[in-house]
């Protein structure tokens, strides 16, 4: 008897082997799986049969020094395995005595046997560090497993010497001749339908378990399953699909969306999805599980990067009908573009999947983008058809109407085209051009297209800051005469509230209509406008409240700066809009501004953005410039503070009698200084207080400036929008003024006046983009200076002989500035400086010396132009 036996008998050797190991080498061993080959004192040899009629070869011996059992065995594991426990298990049945070694099973030789070829495909995600993006990127690799199949007995790989399988058949031994030349037939089907040997190992299929082939790209793996496998599986391959395989596809059949309009039309339910199989399966509680398990989906510059033709893989919420098996399916970026553009937005993470989805009637402007999927529609014609008519406002041919003194230009004509759309449509909207490109005008265009097609049978109201009265007026006056104006403005306004309904237009002022509102509530309206629209950015104020209590049948916003400082602004807006269509003020919080506002969400912002687009019209200066002139000037009206006005009218009292009495004495032609210096210090007034008022120990109340107050809401918004701004004033003292004001804001700034010696350093950091303003004394910036990088001029207190102002705007607007040129004048209304600008207009002369006691000039004033520009202040309310 062996020694080794021996010891065995005594040795504990299961503690050498794992309870799998031992559990499965017993059963192995009850099978009669083994059969000894060798037995010395040293080792024993053993042959076992394994699973899948694979056979491995064992040799076990005892390690030294009582250390245990080493087993050694041929099979993947290779260390005391399931194989080594049924040897050791096999030998330990043996008799003490009168056994050898049997002789090896017969086996009938098979030599003839083709193979046939079977294919295992499969799928593995894994995740792996970027080094370039500092993220975790998923990615998929995907594996076909080539095996030969002797009827039962399967192999792969290439044989490095004749090989044969050994193989039990209805209780039979078979020693079967792997044949290469056939196999290779095989192997080269794969390569010429583009398969190559995968180089690398992969989780996608268990290892050693076949020979490994991949396919370049997804693209590729698509074409083989969808053109090539139903070919192989008619030419007799055996296909085996694991679970998980991400091109385990079914064929889509078609796409098609159902709309069911709510009775108030107020919202309406969108179910899309496709066909398959017959079925119709909604796509939309996929997406949006999928949307929360990797929102990046819906970045837009990540759907800009993918390919249309690039394909995404989905699981769906149905089941094959021949094996039960989750259904999967692979769309198209193509046209998944549009939906998760369209829907995607729509989406928050506190959503449950649904089959369909609930939105609001504004929100159908979104369903035009669907146009190009090819849908099968049912229901939701009309709202489809405002849709379209939403996209294409812009691009709609109108006529301008009859009664307009103006030639519109091409913008203008599809922002009144626009406007006429959200009419038809019965929705409002913001109009955000920029400053100085006729938001006052399109809508003057807008309301005579209304009177002219009968359906202003109501007053429009427009609701505006006081200091826009005058100009509404003069604009209505001048562009749309055929208008019935009534400004209810002022102490007299009263008695006008009964006549409002036999009027087109109706002004009134943000501080006047809560004041007023028992009126206004009582009268429908046909449109309701908001001019300077940002007054109500503040949902609880005053303003708010009563424009959201009146009735009109449209409802619009003019405003350059429709979002000042935070997105609650913008909210505030649509919500006296579109009251409810952005949700609460809590869920705007929740689902917009944190994400956007807290945590730079990009996403969330273009969605957003999106989202408001057909409901909201901005042009910038850019845009249109192929349009406008290479200069446009702009006259911006300003309001007197209280404590101007108050201040004016004493200087204006003490200055009149003064001017009077020395043209009494001297004569009008000699009496020039005198006016000149009367005119001066009402101009300073008109800049602001301090320039004249002593400085005593405590400041008076209320602002000293209301042009300066205007000025800086003005640069705050020229900012904003990326201007580029020069600031002329003839007061260095002006300056400092506007300096102080600038510094509270933390507008950053470069200056030049006659105390600058260094003036190439702020000319260059200006012209290098660095600081948005730079503030210049006239005197001293008036020439020599080339700032092209400029595209904005303010002259805070214009000069009134044109040539110096000209020469000064034209350090912006000279030879090598590429971009159109806005000149804005500041003018007080009601005061000298208007006055003035009158008399420019009746006379060149005066244009030429008024007010610049260094020139001669050749005009002269009458009697009649001293009482104007002395003439005290018009009333207000």
């Amino acid at each position: 008897m062996s020694a080794l036996l021996d010891q065995l008998r005594e040795l504990d050797w299961r503690l050498d082997f794992d309870a799998g190991a031992l559990s499965r080498g017993e059963r192995y061993s009850r099978e009669d799986r083994v059969r000894l080959l060798s037995l010395s004192d040293k080792g024993i040899e053993t042959r076992c049969e394994g699973s899948g009629d694979h056979v491995y070869t064992q040799l076990v011996r005892l390690a030294p020094k009582g250390l245990g059992v080493v087993g050694r065995c041929s099979c993947p594991v290779g260390f005391n395995c399931k194989h080594c426990v049924a040897a050791i298990l096999h030998l330990l049945d043996l008799p003490a005595e009168g056994w050898q070694v049997p002789e090896p099973p017969r086996e009938r030789l098979v030599d003839d046997l083709l193979p046939q070829p079977h294919l295992i495909l499969g799928s593995h995600a894994q995740s792996q560090y970027d080094l370039r993006s500092g993220r975790m990127v998923g990615s998929q690799q995907h594996r076909a497993g080539l095996l030969f199949d002797y009827d039962g007995a399967r192999a792969h790989g290439k044989p490095l010497r004749p090989e044969r399988l050994h193989h039990r058949h209805d209780g039979e031994r078979l020693a079967i001749a792997r044949q290469p030349k056939a196999e290779q037939v095989w192997r080269d089907a794969l390569r010429q339908l583009g398969f190559k040997e995968a180089l690398r190992q992969s989780l996608a299929l268990p290892a050693n378990s076949a020979e490994m082939f991949e396919l370049p790209s997804d693209e590729h793996w698509l074409q083989f399953m969808r053109e090539h496998l139903p070919r192989l599986r008619e030419q007799g391959w055996q296909i085996d699909i694991r679970p998980g395989f991400q091109f385990d596809l079914s064929q889509v059949d078609g796409w098609y969306a159902d709309v069911t309009e709510a009775p108030n039309r107020e919202w309406f339910d969108l179910e899309l999805g496709i066909v398959v199989e017959g079925r119709r399966i909604s796509l939309l509680p996929v997406l949006l599980r999928l949307i929360q398990r990797n929102p990046e989906l819906l970045d837009p510059q990540n759907l800009q990067r993918r390919k249309d033709d690039e394909q995404l893989r989905l699981q769906l919420d149905a089941t094959r009908a021949s094996d039960g098996r989750p259904l999967h399916v692979m769309l198209p970026f193509a046209r998944l573009k549009p939906v998760l553009a369209t829907l995607g937005d729509l989406y928050h993470h506190d959503e449950a999947p649904a089959q369909t989805l609930r939105l609001a009637r504004p929100d159908a402007a979104r369903l035009s983008q669907l146009d190009e999927l090819d849908l099968s529609w049912q229901g939701g014609d009309d709202l489809r058809d405002l849709a379209r008519k939403l996209r294409d406002a812009a691009q709609t041919r109108i006529r301008p109407p009859k009664g307009l003194n103006a030639e519109l230009r091409h913008y203008q004509l599809e922002g009144v085209a626009w406007l006429q759309t959200l009419r038809d449509v019965g929705a409002g909207g913001i109009l955000g051009d920029d400053m100085g490109l006729g938001k006052t005008l399109q809508t003057l265009t807008h309301l005579l297209l209304e009177k002219e097609a009968g359906r202003l049978d109501r007053p429009a109201l427009v609701v505006m800051p006081t200091s826009l009265i005058p100009n509404w007026m003069d604009e209505a006056a001048r562009f749309a005469p055929n208008l019935r104006v009534l400004a209810l403005h002022g102490a007299s306004r009263k008695k006008a509230f009964e006549h409002m309904a036999e009027h087109d237009l109706l002004l009134t002022t943000y501080a006047l209509l809560p004041r007023d509102l028992e009126h206004f509530s009582a009268l429908p309206l046909h449109l309701l406008i908001l001019d300077e629209a940002q007054y109500i950015k503040n949902p609880g104020s005053k303003a708010a409240q009563a424009v959201r209590q009146l009735e009109a049948r449209q409802r619009l916003c003019l405003t350059g700066t429709p979002l000042e400082n935070h997105l609650g602004e913008l909210w505030s807006l649509f919500h006296f809009l579109m009251p409810g269509w952005l949700g609460d003020s809590q869920s705007f919080l929740r689902n917009y501004r944190t994400p956007i506002e807290r945590h730079g969400d990009a996403t969330r912002l273009a969605h957003l953005n999106a989202r408001l687009k057909p409901f909201l019209l901005r042009r910038s200066k850019e845009a249109v410039a192929t349009e406008l002139p290479a200069k446009s000037e702009i006259t911006q009206w300003v309001e007197l503070s209280d404590r101007q006005r108050d201040l004016y009218e004493t200087v204006r009292l003490a200055m009149d009698s003064k001017v009077r009495d020395e043209i009494d004495r001297k004569g009008l032609a000699r009496s020039q200084i005198v006016i000149l210096e009367a005119l001066l210090k009402l101009r300073q007034v008109c800049c602001d207080t301090r320039l004249i008022e002593e400085r005593g120990p405590r400041p008076a109340r209320g602002s000293t400036s209301g042009k300066l107050d205007s000025l800086m809401e003005m640069l705050e918004e020229l900012i904003a929008e990326g201007r580029k701004v020069l600031l002329f004033s003839q007061f260095t003292s002006m300056l400092a003024l506007i300096e102080d004001e600038l510094r509270k804001r933390a507008i950053d700034y470069v200056q030049i006046t006659g105390e600058t010696r260094d003036r190439r350093t702020p000319v260059q950091r200006f012209q290098a983009g660095e600081v948005p303003l730079f503030l210049i004394s006239l005197k001293a910036g008036g020439t020599g200076l080339n700032l092209t990088a400029a595209d904005t001029v303010i002259h805070y207190d214009p000069w009134w002989n044109p040539a110096v102002e000209r020469q000064a705007t034209d350090r912006a607007y000279r030879i090598g500035q590429d971009k159109p040129v806005f000149v804005y004048r500041l003018i007080s209304r009601g005061t000298v400086e208007e006055k003035i600008q009158q008399l420019q207009a009746q006379k060149a002369t005066l244009a030429r010396g008024i007010l610049d006691g260094r020139e001669d000039g050749d005009w002269r004033l009458r009697e009649e132009d001293i009482d104007a520009l002395f003439a005290p202040l018009p009333r207000r309310a």
